[in-house]
């Protein structure tokens, strides 16, 4: 090739390249992610700077948001917000998330666990019919197929008694299914909308950044979350076995207020209208429990959950108990788990034996090995793939949700974590945990040291990649 095309193409690469190398010394915070983009930008031509437009800029804001920046007042990453003075948050467990998302603790709230499709569904379902003023419907997977069906029967029932209805899907999510819900539920007459929808022209730029939040808030006193999605996967039949263990939780009494006003934030970001979130009704006491959500999400909301949890982590006491479904924990939360372990609390962590992400179980077994290394205990749970994500500490204290513990789910997608403080809850949750424990197979130390070469060098490969898996 004559050198004269040679340069031309060496600085048509350089060019968007240093822009690259410039945009990531600027806002990225974390040095490992600044680092690999920036190999990323500059060894690979042409790809490598467009791979970094595409996936690696943060281009969310919450439109409720007015940022304002200076060229000389450059921000990172968004990051979360203090809106509350460590002064008067208190101190102890229940002071992390005061602190970290300025929202008090709700009481007299009731959160029942509910196992599975066959009670979370239904309960679900009974809710919506009776509903009388409106449902709010946030998921991230709602297949078209029998348990979709239902619940879309209840909700175009709810239309026709004069309920607002309002259902939000994940644009990636939605696509699971051969026949995208949105469009179904359009055609019923339900008001549906996407969430970040890909799209071909103009290109969506968004594909990563997923609102990953399962919610259903009925009337003002009653809501649904956790993980499960809306499935015929979570449900067994005569004709198939379940594929898909799962916990989700009913909350009745202020908290579901509270949920609703997340939901009416999505809602807003994705199609532009705003909705109140006032009532003269105020949900009655319901129960013992008191609750804070805690949204996270790529804007200002960014590392909540990590926070919490590496906050709660901190402070535990006698116990940590952790289940679920993608492990791949960043180096600062590794440290905390192990350091509760050296104090002497006991740490159990609980995956699935085999996981429907075959490389997000190889890419975990070095971050294991490290951590049974020093006393932490992890177990294999058995079939069917277990989906749900479940942390309580000592006697008292429960963070429910949507959030795996992951990269992705702990800094891409919009998730959303529940605190619980009850020691009625939390006993029960416990319980569950430990009956669960019982069932499956510990994961041994010896196990891991003693991988052969070639699976510890396909586990190492996928480990480096774990921020993007």
């Amino acid at each position: 090739m004559p050198a004269f095309e040679v340069y031309f193409l060496t600085l048509l690469h350089m060019a968007p390249a240093t822009w690259g190398v410039y945009h990531v010394l600027l806002y990225k915070r974390d040095s490992r992610a600044a680092m690999g983009w920036i190999i990323v930008c500059l060894f690979i031509p042409f790809a490598g700077p467009v791979a970094y437009f595409l996936f690696g800029i943060n281009r969310v804001r919450s439109r409720a948001r007015n940022i304002k920046r200076s060229f000389l007042s450059i921000e990172y990453e968004a990051g979360g917000e203090q809106t509350q003075s460590p002064e008067k948050a208190g101190s102890g467990i229940r002071a992390a998330g005061a602190r970290i998302t300025g929202r008090s603790t709700l009481a007299h709230n009731s959160v029942t666990p509910l196992h599975n499709g066959e009670s979370a569904y239904s309960a679900m379902i009974d809710s919506i019919n009776r509903a009388e003023n409106r449902v709010l419907l946030a998921t991230y997977i709602l297949n078209t197929d029998r348990v979709g069906t239902n619940f879309a029967d209840a909700l175009v029932s709810a239309v026709e008694r004069g309920v607002q209805v309002l259902v939000l899907v994940d644009g990636i999510g939605e696509m699971y299914s051969w026949q995208r819900a949105s469009k179904v539920l359009r055609k019923r007459g339900i008001n549906a909308a996407r969430f970040l929808p890909p799209r071909l022209l103009p290109p969506s730029i968004y594909l990563n950044l997923r609102n990953h939040r399962k919610l259903l808030i009925v009337d003002h006193d009653t809501a649904f979350a956790g993980g499960m999605n809306i499935s015929d996967d979570h449900v067994a039949s005569e004709e198939k076995p379940r594929k898909v263990s799962d916990v989700h939780f009913e909350l009745r009494g202020p908290i579901a207020n509270s949920l609703a006003e997340i939901f009416y934030r999505d809602w807003h970001f994705t199609t532009g209208e705003a909705f109140r979130n006032d009532s003269p009704v105020q949900p009655a006491a319901s129960g013992d429990a008191d609750c804070r959500a805690i949204p996270d999400g790529p804007d200002g909301e960014m590392d909540a959950l990590a926070l919490t949890i590496q906050s709660v982590v901190s402070g535990a006491k006698e116990s940590v108990e952790i289940m679920t479904p993608y492990f791949l924990p960043s180096r600062e939360l590794i440290s905390v788990l192990q350091a509760a372990a050296l104090r002497g609390v006991r740490v159990q962590i609980v995956l699935p034996a085999k996981n429907n992400l075959l490389y997000v179980h190889w890419a975990n077994r070095n971050t294991l090995m490290e951590l049974l290394k020093w006393g932490v205990e992890a177990y294999y749970q058995p079939a069917p793939f277990c989906h749900s994500k479940l942390l309580c500490v000592d006697r008292e204290y429960c963070l429910i949700g949507s959030a795996n513990l992951d990269p992705r789910s702990l800094r891409l997608n919009y998730e959303l974590g529940i605190e619980v403080f009850s020691l009625t809850f939390c006993a029960e949750l416990r319980s569950h945990f430990e009956s669960v424990v019982k069932a499956s197979t510990p994961i041994q130390y010896e196990q891991l040291v003693n991988r052969s070469v070639p699976t510890r060098l396909r586990d190492s490969a996928f480990a480096l990649f774990s921020p993007y898996l």
